[in-house]
């Protein structure tokens, strides 16, 4: 990332630091110590030797679970993802249950989508891990690709009805899908690596903009309401 631009981050409550270990989950306990790691410094700064320390244990004591770095950093990608996921499900329940037009299949859409880009900001070293492949392997973690895939497949039920009910223009809907994902993704990473400020965004404002690029987005794949 850039030294001269950070990423804008929403206000949100800092995790207190994980207390030392005595009893109980240990392998939770390193996991939550490896996030706040990363909130603090980026993934570069896990170790499974400064895990154990945070958590109060001796270096050798976490490799019961955690043989390897790149164990742990799977786990911290698993966890990372499963926060990702449980955040768009509660957007999507608050939604729906405080605003009953919010229930149509486009505009829960549109609710997925700004749940996304409001976690990835509030959670930018989190974002950092789930959406790079330096840090794990995608392909052996097991749980993150079954809570992508579920995301995914929301995504994919929310287009179906929304075109089913005449919401959308015609069009291919993996390709839509798939515009979707991008323009998210896309606009995570540019404030993740700091390009707003080039672009005239004041911090105070990315959300605000995060909304406004998502609303042109829904407004290109919605059909005209009939006059």
């Amino acid at each position: 990332m850039p030294k001269s631009a950070k990423p804008n981050r929403l206000p949100t409550r800092r995790p207190s630091a994980p207390k030392p270990y005595h009893h109980g989950d240990l392998r939770r306990v390193l996991i939550d110590a490896a996030l706040q790691l990363a909130e603090e410094g980026g993934a570069e700064q896990i170790s499974v030797r400064e895990a154990a320390r945070r958590a109060g244990v001796s270096p050798g004591a976490p490799f019961r679970h955690f043989e390897t770095r790149d164990a742990l950093m799977t786990a911290v990608a698993e966890e990372a993802q499963r926060r990702f996921r449980a955040e768009i499900h509660t957007a999507l329940a608050e939604a729906t249950a405080g605003d009953p037009l919010s229930r149509d299949p486009l505009s829960r859409f549109r609710k997925l989508g700004l749940a996304y880009l409001r976690w990835a900001m509030r959670n930018p070293a989190h974002f950092e891990i789930i959406s790079s492949a330096r840090y794990f392997d995608h392909d052996g973690a097991t749980e993150l690709s079954r809570d992508n895939a579920e995301l995914i497949a929301m995504t994919e039920r929310l287009l179906a009805e929304a075109f089913a009910q005449g919401q959308l223009r015609p069009s291919d809907l993996k390709t839509v899908q798939i515009a979707g994902r991008a323009l998210v993704y896309g606009f995570a990473r540019m404030n993740l690596d700091g390009h707003f400020p080039r672009w005239g965004v004041a911090d105070n404002d990315v959300e605000r903009t995060a909304e406004a690029v998502l609303d042109l987005f829904i407004g290109g794949i919605a059909r005209p309401l009939r006059g």
